[in-house]
């Protein structure tokens, strides 16, 4: 059967509930302000009318955390944020239940109340406010209800900070990869800002970014002028005119204490349902990578084939072929990794499979060559803006795309998450971060250890995110050792990139053994402790096993986090720490229970990672295996036959492999092959056999 038969993509059947009955209250003349409180959430949304134009204050506790705000959008043809008036409300709990293949945990679950408030502005034109409230934030959109559509012109939304709330602020680029920078709320300097963007205020964080975008609309940056509180949302283009109703996507508050907001799903809770029925082909894993070491290695055939090696020795699932690959040699070494266990994934730049054509063509080949997935590079780039609307467009196109082909998904040059990885659960990964790849760039790469402890709290928060640590040989660097086998843990990415070369990894051979075991899927993520800016650990689960992770920046200290995630009894604590010298990776067992904390020494920006399981006295170690495939060979004679279409060849035994195995194989030719239209120069070999079960 040929691969388009047999792959589809189908929608889920839903599994977010509402619960309960809706509730809708008609308008009263004394209508001015509405609460909206979430089923066990300390965190209440107040909307106000003051003279038709709509505000939003939330409270934590019952103290205000961010004061109120203005709402509204402005089409061509009426300003929807003033001169309102009030016609009803309508209130629902929703239930999301849902399973992911990456993120912070697979198995996701939240309760969230819902209230839809409807104005009318003076010319009958309706305006309808979605308010949700979940235990770690609150969001809201518009729904803009008329049959005849409307074209935005921009966006009245706003949130608005008490001028002295500490900030974490990141300056605007479609591809969100500048340095974050700390000041106060009211002395960020005048200009555009991108999310999420952290504030800490009345013993709360916020978090502020957004979810649910799609080709109807654009996406949106924090506008600021220096010495104010507020920030207004600001379209990076005018969105295009809708046919019909049109639903913006969600503004959205995370809000709670630093743990809340760092173990947050919401961007993902408020995103639209799966839409693929199966996800067993989906794959997370570790990836040999050689562009960041070696920029011209990708280029080369043969140091592929060092970085295959070492995935396979190690039990790395995949080998990532950056830019510089040729179609020429792909194919081969491919063959070569797959019969060590290993997976290609190739880059592309965006604009080589923008098209409907282009998509087909390309991965449909990959899927002949047996690549498994693509990194798609550049979408900040190459005509229209990285974050407008025709932009989201190929987004969804090729996600549907890759997903029809089974081809998993990694975004570099992009924007940040927004919920895409939830309705998409092929994609794996976006950058959207100042990362390790500019320790090779010149000049000052301001990837510092400040700058780590950072992006748990921000960037990672929303989504998967592709920094590819792990650069041990990196000279440029600020970071320790220990520092950097933390990130792992302390970052979270579906597909994981250790940045070095084969040569390097075994002159740390306890930092190799914990690289060996870290895996990239989650079933639970806790906070341990940290601050923005100083320090950041935390821990994952994965079945029985707990991964921890520490980063640090400045002097020279001893960390300490409490042990009370865990269940009681003893645990084995195998810890991987930096050297008494500040140099290299020295590693440790304990034994500990839940009442006790974890200490660890630590040296200047320095970190620790650990692997944590049940205490067992007939093993001396969390460590598991490694899982490889033996080495083995194949020969087939006749080395070559001409088979008619549908008939079927039998290879004779082949002398004994050096493990001992030895195989003989059924080949059948696929007539599908080539496929019909594409260029004879894209062909590889002769017509394809597939083995099949004779």
């Amino acid at each position: 059967m040929p691969w388009a038969a047999a792959r589809s993509v189908a929608a889920v059947g839903t599994i977010a509930a509402v619960v309960g009955t809706t509730t809708t209250v008609p308008a009263s003349a004394d209508d001015s302000t509405w609460s909206v409180t979430g089923p066990g959430s300390p965190l209440t949304a107040v909307i106000s009318l003051s003279d038709g134009a709509p505000s939003l204050e939330i409270t934590r506790g019952g103290r205000t955390v961010l004061p109120a705000s203005d709402l509204g959008v402005v089409t061509e043809d009426i300003d929807l944020s003033d001169d309102l008036t009030f016609t009803g409300r309508s209130d629902r709990t929703v239930v999301e239940h849902y399973r992911t293949t990456t993120g912070k945990e697979r198995n996701r679950h939240t309760v969230m109340r819902e209230t839809t408030l409807s104005f009318t502005a003076e010319d009958g034109t309706p305006l309808d406010l979605v308010v949700r409230v979940a235990p770690d934030g609150v969001a809201y959109r518009y729904r803009l209800p008329s049959p005849d559509g409307a074209r935005v012109v921009r966006e009245a939304s706003s949130w608005t900070l008490p001028t002295d709330a500490d900030a974490w602020m990141l300056n605007y680029s479609s591809w969100y990869e500048e340095p974050r920078f700390e000041a106060t709320a009211g002395s960020v300097p005048s200009g555009e800002f991108g999310y999420p963007a952290l504030f800490s205020t009345a013993e709360s964080y916020v978090l502020l970014t957004e979810s649910g975008l799609s080709s109807a609309y654009p996406g949106s940056r924090l506008a600021h002028e220096h010495g104010s509180g507020r920030y207004e949302v600001d379209l990076v283009e005018q969105p295009p005119a809708s046919d019909g109703p049109l639903t913006t996507p969600w503004r959205v508050a995370v809000v709670g204490d630093l743990a809340t907001v760092t173990e947050s799903t919401l961007v993902d809770d408020l995103a639209p349902d799966s839409r693929l029925s199966d996800t067993s082909w989906v794959r997370p894993g570790t990836v040999a990578w050689s562009w960041l070491p070696e920029h011209d290695s990708p280029r080369d055939p043969q140091r592929q084939r060092d970085y295959i090696d070492y995935a396979a020795e190690h039990g790395w699932p995949y080998v990532l072929i950056d830019e510089g690959w040729d179609a020429s040699w792909v194919p081969e070494v491919t063959r070569y990794a797959r019969a060590k266990g290993v997976d290609v994934l190739l880059w592309f730049r965006w604009w080589e499979v923008d098209t409907a054509e282009e998509m087909a063509h390309w991965f449909g080949l990959l899927n002949d060559w047996g690549v498994k997935g693509v990194k798609i590079d550049f979408m900040n780039d190459g005509g229209g803006h990285g974050e407008g609307a025709s932009r989201h467009d190929w987004y969804e196109r090729v996600l549907a795309a890759t997903a029809e082909h089974r081809l998993l998904v990694n975004f570099h040059g992009s924007t940040i998450p927004k919920g895409l990885q939830r309705t998409w659960p092929h994609l794996m990964s976006y950058e959207a971060v100042r990362g390790a790849e500019y320790y090779s760039f010149d000049g000052d790469h301001h990837v510092t250890p400040e700058h780590n402890t950072i992006l748990p709290f921000t960037r990672n928060v929303v989504g998967s995110m592709d920094y590819t640590p792990v650069t041990l040989s990196q000279d440029s660097r600020f970071t320790s050792d220990g520092h950097e086998i933390a990130l792992p843990v302390v970052f979270e990415s579906g597909l994981l990139h250790p940045a070095d070369r084969p040569e390097v990894f075994p002159r740390y051979p306890d930092a190799q053994r914990f690289l060996d075991q870290v895996p990239t899927v989650w079933d639970e993520t806790k906070l341990l402790s940290g601050a923005p800016g100083s320090e950041a650990v935390i821990a994952r689960r994965q079945g029985d096993r707990w991964f921890v992770g520490g980063i640090t920046a400045g002097e020279a200290r001893t960390v300490s986090a409490s042990l009370d995630f865990l269940g009681r009894g003893d645990w084995r604590v195998d810890l991987f720490r930096d050297g008494e010298d500040g140099t290299g990776v020295v590693r440790e067992s304990h034994v500990l229970d839940r009442g006790d904390e974890l200490t660890v020494p630590v040296a200047d920006n320095g970190g620790f990672a650990a692997i944590l399981c049940r205490a067992d006295r007939h093993r001396d170690s969390c460590e598991r295996p490694v899982s490889s495939v033996p080495e083995t060979t194949l020969t087939i004679s006749p080395e070559s036959a001409t088979v008619p279409p549908g008939a079927a060849s039998r290879s004779a035994p082949s002398s004994p492999s050096p493990t001992g195995n030895s195989a003989s194989t059924t080949c059948r030719c696929d007539p599908s092959y080539p496929k019909a239209g594409r260029p004879r120069e894209t062909w590889y070999g002769p017509p394809r056999c597939a083995p099949v079960t004779p």
